[in-house]
């Protein structure tokens, strides 16, 4: 089976280089009509280029189709107007990656609240924003296929990122909630966690790995979560090649007969046993867990 976007129209934001780029060229590559947004800004959210253009450059140098977008997914408005525009040069718009971030690494201790609200805002506000923007969109045509970039600092934590892994963990629920309620109307969400040597992350690298971990070793497992086979609601881990799939679990608990605080100290080895632990697909199944011990189950 070879997965094809052609007949397609796909968003992907941040993608003026790095993860954006490798996922806007492939789809480029396989069919689809791109558009290409990218504020061009430097890592810490700064500054404009033509970097957006740049790529547009490439897909049509290589056969493709594109369209450049220069705004930032900080401004609804601008997201919705370029909806529209695709729309009208296009037909509809059937895939969202959301790619777009930046940076601003510091402890917590030396973290100002304006660095922190900047990157909740660019990640996950802004991803929010380009979602709302397509969203009836999709539903209306029932097809519909949006990415969300989380990060195994958002999953698992990271020295120097509280406002990157808050930012990251959010998204992930985020899809979690809007796979359920995009389901009804073929609108499948899903998110990714990228290990990639990119402008963002070249100085952790080391040079001999740069190579291996190039942007372009992701694009498979985000192409796959945004084609026609897609599930919904998955987390997928990849980097050099490596595909993994990403879970939160919840353990079976005990009912305590007496609820104290010295309780839960006491029971505590059982209450953290990973022994028959589930994997809930909704909120909601934490509280059917929860009535199936106070019945013994």
């Amino acid at each position: 089976m070879t997965i094809s976007f052609e007949g397609r129209v796909a968003i992907v934001t941040g993608a003026g280089g790095g993860l954006g780029r490798a996922y806007a060229l492939e789809l480029a590559r396989r069919g689809a009509k791109v558009v290409v947004n990218d504020l061009g800004a430097a890592c810490d959210g700064t500054g404009h280029s033509d970097a957006a253009l740049n790529v547009v450059a490439e897909i049509e140098a290589a056969g493709g189709t594109a369209m450049s977008d220069g705004g930032s997914v900080t401004d609804a408005d601008h997201m919705v107007a370029m909806v529209e525009k695709a729309k009208a040069a296009w037909g509809g718009v059937h895939i969202l990656i959301n790619n777009a971030g930046i940076l601003r690494d510091k402890s917590f201790a030396k973290m100002e609240m304006a660095d922190f609200r900047t990157v909740v805002d660019v990640h996950l506000i802004g991803s929010a924003n380009a979602t709302k923007a397509v969203w009836e969109t999709m539903r209306e045509q029932n097809y519909g296929r949006i990415l969300m970039t989380s990060s195994s600092t958002g999953l698992y934590g990271n020295f120097g990122q509280a406002n990157y892994a808050a930012a990251k963990l959010g998204l992930a629920g985020f899809a979690r909630t809007l796979a359920l309620e995009g389901q009804r109307n073929n609108v499948h969400v899903n998110t990714i966690a990228p290990t990639a040597a990119t402008r963002m992350t070249q100085d952790i690298f080391p040079p001999e790995l740069l190579e291996r971990f190039r942007p372009e070793t992701v694009a498979p497992a985000a192409l796959f979560l945004v084609s026609e086979e897609a599930p919904t609601g998955a987390i997928l881990g990849a980097g050099a090649g490596v595909v993994q799939a990403a879970y939160i679990t919840l353990t079976r608990g005990v009912a305590l007969d007496d609820a104290t605080p010295e309780s839960v100290a006491a029971q505590w080895e059982a209450i953290t046993s990973r022994d028959r632990e589930t994997v809930p697909q909704s909120g909601a199944e934490q509280a059917m867990t929860i009535l199936q011990r106070l019945q013994g189950n």
